[in-house]
């Protein structure tokens, strides 16, 4: 059966819902939190030359950079009665059916893709170029932002607080010495920035230039598309860092140029003295009833916004938004739309589940019927959308 075919079946048969497949990425550098409900077996199913699966992408058409990555690696599947089909063709097929009208004239795609990053130990200090730099390799600038499930963080890692940006007393020169040591011993960045404990249920926005060394969360990331990076730490918790993932995005001409490297930093906002009250984000809340409770997780600013939405066991409620989106259900079972839904437990590698979706613009509109069908356990759906689904802008 032709791909198309399949694809409008899908949709058709989900009233403008797909049900999508977990999409796994492996990376080659820290170690597996071991909280995505992956059986313990499947770690490292790509093989160990690539690295444990540690990140689960969703609704994504961004290709993971990683040496050795298959061409599909990041790209996202629609699970179809016949076999399973790329999301970005199934998108190239419905166009503005699937993600409405003003994403496909401005964008030409759905712009964002989210994710769970899950890592025992914190993350390097790095930061995502600008639209300039990044255009300049092909690629896109990516803000993202973060949000710390309590129902996939039964630990906490090995150390739970992200390094964001310098502080402000720090000079220049103090960041440049680090990047022209990079090769040549520890050079401690982290300690030239400034760390706040992770609060499970809250989340930051980071935009794009600014330095970050997450924390050992499992995190739900809502990013733009793109895996562009430059990381600026070459030793973390032991393990070192090779001189390409510093100049892993930068033209071959520029590759040893680290004053056009520390070009790429945003250096104001890496240094602003507010720099929590500018970027935290408590949840807020945006409807609460007998049947549901929900909230925005991922808002103030101008590209990507989340929502966490909640319905109360035995209970029914008409969920309606002004724009496509991708869901993935965290907690509890029932039914989403056309579809049954319940959250995964235990996963083997390649196998279906049935807690990821994407809603299209129009069944979005018109709402999506969500029934929990559990006794006691709250149904909790994550959403994750582009810049047009209403978010508050302004903190």
């Amino acid at each position: 059966m032709a791909t198309k075919t399949l694809v409008q079946n899908a949709f058709s048969k989900g009233e403008g819902v797909f049900s999508m497949v977990p999409c796994w990425v492996p990376r080659s550098f820290n170690r597996p939190g071991k909280r995505l409900r992956l059986h313990p077996d499947d770690y490292y199913s790509f093989g160990v030359n690539r690295g444990a699966i540690v990140e689960r992408w969703f609704a994504s058409t961004t290709r993971a950079m990683a040496p050795g990555a298959a061409e599909d690696d990041g790209l996202s599947y629609i699970s179809t009665e016949y076999g399973n089909v790329l999301f970005r063709d199934a998108m190239d097929d419905l166009g503005a059916d699937l993600i409405g009208a003003e994403l496909k004239e401005t964008y030409g795609k759905f712009p964002m893709y989210a994710k769970f990053f899950d890592y025992q130990g914190p993350l390097f200090h790095h930061l995502h170029q600008g639209q300039e730099h990044a255009e300049s390799v092909g690629m896109n600038s990516k803000p993202e932002h973060y949000y710390f499930p309590v129902q996939y963080n039964n630990h906490l890692g090995d150390f739970p607080v992200t390094y964001f940006g310098f502080d402000p007393s720090i000079k220049k020169e103090e960041v440049l010495e680090c990047l022209l040591d990079f090769n040549n011993f520890d050079t401690h960045i982290t300690r030239l920035s400034r760390a706040f404990r992770l609060e499970l249920g809250t989340g930051w926005y980071t935009p794009p230039r600014v330095l970050h060394a997450p924390g050992s969360l499992l995190t739900y990331e809502p990013q733009w598309n793109s895996d562009v990076v430059s990381v600026w730490e070459n030793v973390v918790s032991g393990e070192a860092m090779n001189y390409n993932l510093l100049s892993a995005c930068v033209l071959e001409d520029r590759v040893h140029d680290i004053d056009y490297i520390f070009g790429q930093m945003d250096w104001d906002a890496n240094i602003c003295p507010d720099y929590r009250a500018r970027y935290f984000r408590p949840p807020l809340q945006i409807s609460k009833s007998p049947s549901h409770e929900e909230k925005w997780i991922c808002y103030g600013n101008e590209y990507i916004g989340g929502k966490e939405l909640i319905i109360y066991p035995g209970q029914t409620y008409i969920s309606k938004d002004i724009a496509a989106y991708g869901a993935i259900v965290i907690q509890g079972y029932g039914s989403f739309g056309a579809h049954r839904c319940e959250s995964a437990t235990l996963i083997r590698f390649g196998q279906q589940t049935a807690d990821e979706f994407f809603v299209s613009e129009d069944a979005a509109k018109k709402g999506i019927t969500i029934t929990n069908r559990a006794i006691h356990e709250p149904l909790v759906i994550l959403k994750h959308f582009g810049p047009n689904c209403g978010m508050p802008r302004e903190m």
